[in-house]
């Protein structure tokens, strides 16, 4: 593990800020252990905002090791975000296997087609307009905007808290965002605050690695619950079943998963609810397929938007 050149703790002021040879310290503490230790990825090589939206959602709650060969993989298959907003969701969804919570790649799809409609193909530049897409909160609108577009906005996310509560919270339990914004927003780089995100990140990874992991004593932190045996695993044995085989009634698919009837009926309804399925007069299917040839059902202005300015 690198060791850090300067001293990893810095102390606040009674403001709870830093003075200027604070900030310096903590910049150097941050920019050395980058230059010395910084991870490749690819989404780091592009100011493409499709494929930086991409990498964000697709690196919620996984492990960077699972998404980077994902994210090949998805931009192999849809490669822009016209083929996304044109795709059919089954194909979305089948894609996505591997990265769990499918939640993610019906918000992404969704994205892509309120871009396209409302949009008309321009991607939102701002943390305003991003954030009013489906499924974009406030750390990925801040994310996209300023990796893809250079817009600095102050945001935390696990990594970046980590950090924050290592460096200047030493022996705190339940440190507040509230409490660790400020210092963010002081201890940008506005020179380069692109790269001095990815610096920030970095260092909370190699934080995590330690004994102790610092970010467990936010006020935010909370425990993943085991996902075998959970009503997670439940849903995506569902989804499964349904992409290999639509058609399947409730009761046959508690007959095939082996499942109470009930607790997959209730995931029926709220899957449907979702936008992951449609009921039919066969059975369940995925939602916008047609379940008796498998073709997409295509919202006519997505197809009529797409062939008019993309093929």
């Amino acid at each position: 593990m690198h060791q850090p050149a300067v001293p990893d703790r810095c102390s606040l002021l009674p403001d709870g800020l830093l003075d200027a040879a604070g900030v310096r310290a903590f910049q150097q503490l941050i920019r050395s252990h980058y230059q010395a230790a910084a991870r490749p990825m690819p989404w780091r090589d592009t100011r493409d905002p499709y494929r930086i939206l991409l990498s964000e959602i697709m690196l919620q709650q996984t492990q960077v090791e699972r998404v980077l060969s994902k994210y090949a993989e998805f931009l192999g298959e849809f490669p822009t975000l016209a083929a996304l907003a044109a795709a059919p969701l089954a194909d979305v969804l089948r894609v996505w296997q591997g990265l769990g919570y499918n939640r993610r790649a019906i918000a992404l799809k969704n994205c892509a087609v309120e871009i396209m409609i409302r949009c008309d193909g321009r991607f939102p530049a701002t943390a305003a307009e991003l954030e009013s897409l489906p499924g974009i909160g406030h750390y990925t609108a801040r994310a996209v905007a300023l990796f893809a577009f250079g817009v600095v906005e102050p945001f935390i996310e696990t990594n970046i808290r980590t950090v924050f509560i290592h460096t200047f919270f030493p022996g705190r339990d339940q440190v507040s965002d509230r409490e660790i914004m400020p210092l963010v927003e002081q201890t940008i780089d506005h020179d380069n605050p692109r790269e001095w995100y990815y610096a920030l990140m970095d260092y909370g990874v190699m934080l995590k690695r330690g004994r102790h992991n610092p970010g467990r004593r936010s006020a935010h932190h909370t425990r993943q619950s085991p996902f075998k045996g959970s009503n997670r695993q439940l849903r995506s044995r569902i989804l499964r079943a349904i992409m290999a085989q639509a058609g399947m009634s409730a009761e046959a698919l508690a007959g095939q998963l082996d499942s109470d009837l009930l607790a997959v009926e209730r995931n029926l309804e709220a899957m449907s609810q979702e936008g992951f399925l449609q009921k039919t007069s066969l059975g369940y299917g995925i939602a916008g397929e047609a379940q008796n040839n498998r073709t997409e059902v295509t919202t006519p202005l997505i197809a009529s938007h797409n062939r008019r300015k993309y093929r």
